[in-house]
């Protein structure tokens, strides 16, 4: 697996043998080349991080700095691996937790982002209780764009608390929402 643009353009990144799915190549290029600018300057949460190809992606189009959130063993060392060869590790947190824990602990920090990856194995649901949890505490700046990588036989809301959908695409068996957080209505002052 390579990264397709930016400062590290075809950069390898090592792969985590047996179950693991990573994402695709084309994928990818596709939701990178939907996001756009958004990617520059942000605080990106990458959950169920893996290999940390999203949010390693990310950096290399020009993302500020990436927390990555994952919880599998040989993921996590493989992780690590990719970011120390990269020369990474001081734009990057990695949070070996699970998901749910993780999200909690960056909530009680206060942390907030700008871009996040969801992208859980495909089987569970859990692309729809991450995206839940992510929504309900207040991790995500307004504007902030979501992309939830999920099986297409899962379907996932058109609104979650303030995360609003914009789109899906489907890339076989892959299917990609976009979110955007909702700006704050604004008060009018007499």
């Amino acid at each position: 697996m390579r990264i397709i643009a930016g400062a590290f353009k075809g950069r390898r990144l090592a792969p985590v043998k047996g179950q693991i799915r990573p994402t695709a190549a084309k994928v990818r290029e596709a939701v990178f080349s939907i996001l756009g600018p958004a990617v520059l300057g942000a605080k990106v949460l990458d959950l169920f991080a893996g290999t940390g190809a999203l949010g390693i992606e990310a950096l290399s189009r020009g993302a500020a700095v990436a927390v990555f959130v994952e919880d599998h063993p040989e993921s996590l060392r493989v992780l690590h691996r990719n970011l120390e060869a990269l020369g990474l590790t001081d734009r990057t947190t990695v949070w070996p937790l699970p998901v749910t824990a993780a999200l909690k602990k960056l909530a009680g920090r206060g942390e907030r982002f700008g871009l996040a990856f969801l992208d859980p194995p495909y089987a569970g649901g859990d692309a729809a209780a991450a995206l839940s949890a992510l929504a309900e505490l207040s991790l995500l700046l307004p504007g902030t764009r979501v992309v939830v990588e999920h099986s297409r036989r899962e379907d996932l809301p058109e609104a979650c608390g303030p995360l609003r959908r914009l789109e899906v695409r489907r890339y076989g068996d892959t299917q990609v929402a976009f979110y955007l957080v909702a700006e704050p209505a604004r008060q009018e002052h007499d």
